[in-house]
């Protein structure tokens, strides 16, 4: 019987953010099993609202560097006594953790990633068929270690028991009748982001109707921009909340994210917030959809070169990211308002 569990998810940001759904679903179906959580540092506010049953090891990758630190690694989860390993990453720092662990007698259960359909999804995101979600990818993963659960997981934070006192502090507080609406323009790649000058107007039509226009970014050259946004009712919170953990409390506060295929589409997802998804290069069929989020609130053109790549990363075959660039403001205003209840 597996009582002491290892899950491994190391980066990146988004893909660390959908394995909270499934892990906290699991942790509370099985509440003697003892979850420990491996990940980067950084990441670990993730994790901070899970189940007393989950524990959470974060590390800074470059300390384990190498074989040798990869060694020293496997040395220091051994000592933890795991009786299961499920690795929700597949590569190649974790394949190496795999193999040690098996071979100290360990078993190990692998995410099975799709690549194969996901590849074969390239160009034919009009006709082709919605591949399993990362969501159930994961649960798969525990359940081939003999876990029988299914993700219900409805919502990281109970306002009811949070103290929001950090985000009234920093934005100002909510009254009855505010809309507040998120806005993160940014993604990893040039292919999933929405032209910033019409993103920009956006905004600014946002608040002209009477919203709350919160924008989310990262680096300094992102949040240099941002500013530049500002007016009245558009509020850059870059450099404004203290890590990871209060800019998803202040997402909770939000009545509509507007977010890429990016880490902060997951982010509000794991607090309940509608989010009006923006895809160009790559297409909520690959299964990278946030938890729990409606189709109808995606925004995309069907386009026979989408998905061009499955995770953005390569450059455009015209040069211009049109299945960006032509998707209209009105387009995805329109989803916003009613989302917001704006006429």
């Amino acid at each position: 019987m597996i009582r002491n569990l290892l899950a491994i998810r190391l980066s990146a940001m988004g893909d660390v953010a959908m394995t909270v759904p499934v892990i906290d679903s699991l942790a509370r179906r099985y509440p003697d099993l003892c979850v420990t959580v491996l990940t980067v540092n950084r990441l670990v506010p993730f994790f901070s609202w899970m189940p007393e049953n989950v524990k959470v090891k974060g590390i800074k990758l470059n300390d384990y560097k190498g074989i040798c630190g990869l060694e020293r690694l496997f040395s220091e989860l051994k000592a933890e006594k795991y009786d299961a390993v499920a690795d929700l990453h597949d590569v190649l720092r974790t394949k190496y953790l795999k193999w040690r662990f098996r071979m100290s007698g360990v078993p190990v259960k692998v995410i099975d990633k799709g690549r194969a359909s996901k590849k074969a999804l390239l160009g034919h995101g009009i006709t082709g068929t919605a591949l399993k979600s990362s969501f159930s990818r994961y649960a798969d993963v525990f359940r081939d270690l003999g876990f029988v659960f299914e993700p219900n997981f409805v919502r990281a934070f109970d306002n009811s028991m949070e103290d929001l006192s950090v985000v009234w502090k920093a934005v100002g507080e909510k009254k009855t009748g505010d809309k507040w609406v998120g806005i993160a323009p940014f993604a990893a790649h040039e292919g999933k982001v929405y032209p910033l000058d019409k993103m920009r107007t956006l905004a600014e039509c946002i608040a002209m109707a009477g919203c709350k226009v919160f924008l989310f970014g990262a680096g300094k050259k992102e949040s240099a921009l941002l500013k530049t946004w500002e007016t009245q009712n558009v509020m850059s919170v870059c450099g404004l909340m203290n890590g990871l953990k209060d800019e998803i409390l202040l997402m909770s506060q939000l009545d509509c994210m507007v977010a890429m295929d990016s880490a902060n589409m997951h982010m509000a997802s794991l607090v309940a917030v509608p989010v009006v998804s923006v895809w160009g290069a790559t297409h909520p069929k690959a299964g990278f959809l946030g938890w729990n989020q409606s189709a109808d609130n995606v925004v995309q053109l069907e386009m026979e070169c989408r998905p061009c790549s499955v995770y953005g990363n390569k450059p455009c075959r015209y040069g211009d990211y049109r299945c960006m660039r032509n998707i209209s403001n009105e387009q995805i205003i329109g989803r916003v308002f009613k989302i917001v209840g704006v006429e």
